[in-house]
């Protein structure tokens, strides 16, 4: 890839010219009807011109810098046969407006040679699986990556499609292959929605695995299927209701709690105090969503606010902007939180 910019002679207007190596890639760098050039347009209020592998960025000069890593980091990806959709632009985008994680935007999936001087100064921002390499779709996933990389315990809070339980189960899973860690322990307060467990046919197991669900889509999609059935039955990986912690010592683990608003108070210390040596916790949960009667005190806010300011505990909190699903859920969110705001 070639770049050369020229300085343009008012308002710090300028103009930049990117030559792509491999045309193959190019229909996917511009998307369907250019929606990917499009969308970059319209965020960045930059002017994109296409001549066969070459392209040229006219606007203002950090916008223009900004798109730059953008279409880089974009073009990074395909090139090592990633997917982007139209979050994965979106994401690259944000990113590209925070020094703090621009270079992991634009070398995303580019070649270890090409990032070799990148590497060294770039957050530590990105989770290797046996399936996969994750990059973060946010700036506050960025955030969030750091953390699970850094500290013993971190309590993630936001919104249900911000990534908190995926990437939290996908540092584990990194962790135990890796062999940081001996076993994943993964866990949930089984607590009704609205809905009875009660007349669900068979034991125990199978009343409260569909509660366990997501948990077992992010450990599917980290690790091949034989392998988180194989780790399951050697107990190396364990999905159990937060009942199951009670009286354990849990040592040599990666340790995650999900929708974890629906513990109590007296859960939650039950939970924390499970902490063992070489262990590292994360606590996931959206404090608006808590489905516990309205006299109980959500084990999660309690926590949070007696351990916030705990050497080597962080709390990462989401928000509707930070959402990777459709982009109408994070509109969805942020209706029912302007309702609940003004309720």
């Amino acid at each position: 890839m070639v770049q050369k910019a020229k300085a343009g002679a008012a308002a710090k207007l300028t103009s930049l010219d990117l030559e792509f190596e491999d045309p193959q890639i190019l229909g996917d760098l511009f998307g369907e009807y250019d929606r990917n050039i499009v969308a970059i347009e319209n965020r960045l209020g930059v002017y994109i011109a296409a001549r066969g592998t070459k392209l040229k960025i006219e606007g203002e000069e950090e916008a223009v810098s900004q798109a730059r890593t953008v279409l880089t980091g974009i073009y990074n990806r395909l090139e090592q046969g990633q997917e982007i959709d139209a979050g994965a632009v979106e994401a690259i985008i944000a990113m590209a407006a925070d020094p703090r994680v621009a270079k992991v935007a634009r070398q995303s999936g580019a070649s270890d040679k090409a990032r070799k001087d990148d590497i060294a100064e770039a957050p530590k921002v990105m989770i290797r699986t046996r399936k996969k390499t994750i990059f973060p779709r946010s700036v506050r996933q960025a955030h969030y990556m750091e953390a699970l990389a850094r500290d013993d315990m971190i309590f993630a809070l936001g919104p249900a499609g911000t990534g908190k339980t995926y990437l939290a189960v996908a540092q584990a899973v990194s962790q135990l292959v890796s062999g940081s860690v001996d076993r994943l322990i993964l866990s949930r307060p089984a607590v009704e929605a609205g809905e009875k467990i009660g007349f669900l046919p068979g034991d125990l197991k199978e009343k409260v695995d569909p509660f366990l669900r997501p948990l077992y889509d992010a450990l599917y999609d980290t690790l091949p299927a034989e392998q988180v059935e194989r780790r399951i039955e050697s107990g190396e990986i364990e999905i159990a209701p937060i009942a199951f912690m009670r009286g354990r010592t849990l040592a040599d683990a990666f340790v995650i709690l999900d929708e974890a608003q629906n513990t109590t108070a007296a859960q939650m210390k039950m939970f924390l105090t499970r902490f063992g040596m070489n262990s590292r916790m994360v606590i996931c949960g959206d404090p608006k969503q808590v489905d516990l009667p309205k006299e109980a005190v959500s084990g999660l806010a309690d926590a949070v606010s007696k351990l916030k300011d705990i050497e080597r505990v962080s709390v990462v909190e989401f928000g509707a902007s930070d959402v990777v699903r459709h982009p109408l859920v994070g509109k969805i969110v942020e209706a029912y939180e302007g309702k609940d705001a003004a309720d």
